[in-house]
């Protein structure tokens, strides 16, 4: 296949339009809460590069990600790529991370296969995976457990997904497209304690 190659960008945003992506607006906040005095984008990459460690402790505090504990160590053989390890005593869950929103704003919209549009909201999404996990701890699923979905890719499986790994639970799943073979070899090595599947989409 012929390809055209060039040196020049497809796409060159406005400054208006670059000025308030999120990531100038992180670089503002470093420069306001750490005193630097980063000019641009390129300032922003050197600071990352040469303090590692104040670079993603400022991130995560920007980005508020929940951990019930974060450690006292940032990063351990910061030297060794691959190798490197950041913040290895961290313990943190998605589930509770993803589910922080509890508004009527749009956490997922579906579009089936005939085309259907279904959305679902922040709030609907936690009333479900709250329900959803209430069930699974009624049947003993606890930390370290197998649940698995056989489940087409729509929001009932991310919010079975949510539930199980909100318990720190582990979470496979496979498409009914699958062949019977597949999904025995899949879900038989891991012997899920809860298998979640679909009678039809």
């Amino acid at each position: 296949m012929d390809q055209t190659h060039t040196d020049q960008p497809l796409w060159i945003p406005s400054p208006e339009y670059a000025d308030g992506s999120t990531i100038n607006q992180f670089r503002r906040h470093l420069n306001e809460t750490l005193g630097l005095n980063l000019a641009d984008t390129a300032d922003l990459h050197a600071f990352s590069v040469n303090d590692r460690e104040g670079f993603w402790v400022a991130l995560k505090d920007y980005t508020g990600v929940r951990a019930e504990t974060w450690g006292d160590r940032v990063l351990v053989d910061g030297d060794k790529m691959p190798g490197a390890k950041w913040f290895p005593d961290a313990r943190l869950n998605y589930a509770e991370n993803l589910l922080r929103r509890r508004d009527s704003a749009e956490a997922i919209v579906f579009r089936s296969e005939t085309g259907a549009r279904r959305a679902q909201t922040f709030a609907g999404l936690y009333d479900q995976v709250s329900s959803l996990t209430q069930y699974l701890k009624d049947r003993g699923v606890q930390s370290g457990d197998r649940v698995a979905g056989y489940l087409p890719n729509m929001p009932e499986a991310v919010a079975a997904m949510l539930a199980a790994t909100s318990l720190g639970a582990v979470w496979s799943s496979c498409s009914p497209d699958f062949g019977v073979q597949g999904v025995l070899d899949r879900f038989g090595q891991i012997e899920p304690k809860v298998f979640f599947c679909t009678d039809g989409y």
